[in-house]
């Protein structure tokens, strides 16, 4: 199948309130293009330089998502274009993120990772982390101004076993619909990629990052 024909797939079979991300990371601009032309706008990259080159190249109506863990001295290569950042991880990150977002006068929108998996590679936050973060900044607005955290994110366990992964997902759900009732902004819950998103949207997902389905494996 094509790029274009497994795009329409998948997009065929998500919720109306269900946004896709495509992952395009190490795949060329001729497919990203591809999907472009028929009719998508948001593309998650994991590597900035990557991503900075693929902005310079392309359309700019493209919406870029940064899906991978953000090292804060590479924010400012991003910062004048980058949509949402999902990876927000550290309350270091989020006063990085304000500070470049100032000087290119804009507001970034940011996901605050939660660590919700078993492995102890993944990065995220605890629940302790993240009201932290989210009281620091609840308190000194005027500190936080060009940033907006409008949702959290997950990684699931890579794992075969789907009972795991749902419990991990539903766990998420949990954090954030106990957040959003006091915190109007929150709307976006980024969790499930190509191989869980379909059970991440039935544990309440708003955004599935999908990269091998629609472009195929990465080399």
């Amino acid at each position: 199948m094509s790029i274009k024909e497994n795009l329409l797939a998948i997009k065929s079979k998500l919720p109306e309130q269900v946004t896709l991300v495509a992952v395009s990371k190490t795949k060329p601009i001729s497919d990203l293009m591809e999907a472009y032309e028929a009719g998508q706008r948001i593309f998650g990259e994991n590597k900035i330089q990557e991503m900075a080159e693929k902005w310079e190249a392309m359309p700019k109506d493209i919406q870029w998502h940064m899906i991978g863990h953000v090292q804060t001295n590479k924010v400012k290569i991003m910062a004048p274009f980058v949509s949402l950042i999902h990876g927000v991880d550290s309350l270091k990150l989020l006063e990085e993120i304000n500070k470049q977002a100032l000087k290119n006068n804009r507001i970034i929108d940011c996901l605050l990772q939660i660590y919700i998996a078993e492995e102890e590679s993944k990065f995220g936050l605890d629940e302790n982390e993240l009201n932290e973060i989210l009281n620091e900044v609840q308190q000194n607005k005027e500190s936080y101004k060009n940033i907006r955290i409008v949702g959290l994110m997950g990684m699931a366990t890579f794992t075969e076993n789907q009972n795991q992964i749902e419990k991990e997902f539903k766990h998420l759900k949990t954090i954030f619909d106990k957040l959003k009732t006091h915190n109007s902004e929150l709307k976006t819950l980024s969790m499930g990629m190509s191989g869980d998103y379909q059970l991440a949207i039935s544990c309440g997902s708003t955004m599935v990052r999908i990269g091998s389905s629609i472009f195929g494996n990465r080399n």
